[in-house]
């Protein structure tokens, strides 16, 4: 191994006095060396038989010196990374890995490629949270460390659960490593495809800081979601045998478009059953309208069938109803009793209350006309005395 003091210069500036004119009069410059108080090998794996250098001393600037380590190869194939540990007085330590190829069919280092595998849900609905997995493979043959993974997005409707920035354990050549993300979206996150990018920074064995970028393409769909809001007639009562209109308002409460919406009720009766109705916008409703004969009096359980399509495929679904018809004639039997009803009272008010009213038994304009009778036939009576007298 080589240790290289990288500055080409470097020097300490002395002065023997100050000029008016503010400047150094004479200026004399001194190399400064790096001094290495040790060298070490740190083998881990690797059997280290002769690899400590302790007063090591100095390298000047540009300078280079070799050093040798012993070590032993360990029973196992493959490429093993010991550290050099070089102690700076006055300086920053170093610590630099050196590969060590142990029969391995890799002639040449390949420089750390990380690549990803992403697995998340076929479809996301807006205001939904999903998962993903990631699966981080280091297809190089040299270590990748300091790993550090961050996300972002370009939308507020979509974003991390956790936090944006996390780190990943070193890989070595050759390993795999899973991270698990969990993400949020809000009803408003637009319907398609929503990237998440993904940056990645990292470091080869000797500091050299390497930057990768992915991205996530997130499938969001929207998902219809129908049901009734209100059910009216026209007339408002229906009876038997008398055609009418049947209006079942449909609404959309979900977060996609529902598209080919069609309604079709099961009612016994002739006449438009089925209604055809297009397109039902989310937060919209729209109305079923169904032209009916009518039929016979009674109660009707029946069932409302809706079929519709949305980003997430066709879909049927169906809602118990009921039907209240009034049967036939029943509303001219109402008619007629009232008539009847009303002619009772008014016979009973002539010929039963007033007659009692009155006392006699007779009715109001007899009683009067036998009063007058009564006046009339007294007077001549009294008269015909009168000429019996005299």
């Amino acid at each position: 191994m080589t240790l290289t003091n990288t500055a080409t210069s470097a020097s300490l500036r002395e002065s023997s006095g100050v000029a008016v004119s503010g400047e150094f009069q004479t200026t004399k410059s001194t190399d400064i060396p790096a001094i290495i108080d040790s060298v070490n090998l740190i083998g881990g794996e690797i059997g280290v038989i002769e690899g400590s250098y302790q007063h090591f001393g100095a390298i000047g600037p540009g300078q280079s010196v070799d050093v040798t380590f012993s070590i032993q190869a360990p029973e196992k194939e493959g490429l093993y990374f010991p550290e050099v540990w070089v102690d700076i007085n006055g300086g920053k330590n170093v610590r630099y890995p050196i590969p060590v190829n142990v029969n391995s069919d890799s002639l040449v280092m390949q420089s750390p490629t990380l690549i990803f595998s992403k697995q998340l849900p076929e479809t996301v609905n807006p205001g939904e949270s999903f998962p993903v997995v990631l699966l981080i493979r280091n297809a190089g043959s040299i270590r990748a460390r300091d790993i550090v993974l961050s996300t972002s997005t370009s939308t507020t409707s979509l974003g991390s659960k956790g936090p944006n920035t996390i780190t990943i354990e070193p890989l070595n050549g050759g390993e795999n490593r899973t991270v698990s993300l969990e993400f949020i979206t809000d009803r408003f996150v637009t319907v398609g495809l929503q990237k998440i990018q993904l940056g990645i920074d990292y470091k080869l064995p000797d500091g050299t800081e390497r930057h990768q970028e992915e991205i996530i393409e997130v499938p969001i769909k929207g998902k219809a979601e129908l049901g009734f809001v209100s059910v009216d007639t026209t007339p408002r009562r229906v009876s038997a045998g008398t055609p009418f209109d049947l209006t079942i308002r449909i609404e959309n409460t979900g977060t996609g478009e529902a598209k080919q919406v069609a309604a079709v009720v099961d009612l016994p009766m002739t006449g438009n059953r089925q209604s055809f109705i297009g397109k039902i916008k989310p937060n919209n409703d729209a109305p079923a309208l169904f032209m009916l004969d009518g039929g016979s009096g009674g109660t009707y359980e029946y069932n409302v069938t809706i079929t519709y399509t949305d980003d997430l495929g066709t879909h049927t679904i169906g809602f118990p109803m009921s039907l209240r018809v009034t049967p036939e004639g029943y509303s001219g039997t109402i008619i007629l009793v009232a008539i009847i009803a009303i002619v009772a009272g008014i016979l009973a008010y002539r010929y039963w209350y007033l007659p009692r009213k009155n006392g006699n038994g007779a009715l109001p304009w007899v009683k009067k006309n036998s009063k007058q009778r009564s006046s009339w036939h007294g007077g001549r009576s009294g008269g015909g005395a009168g000429q019996a007298r005299s």
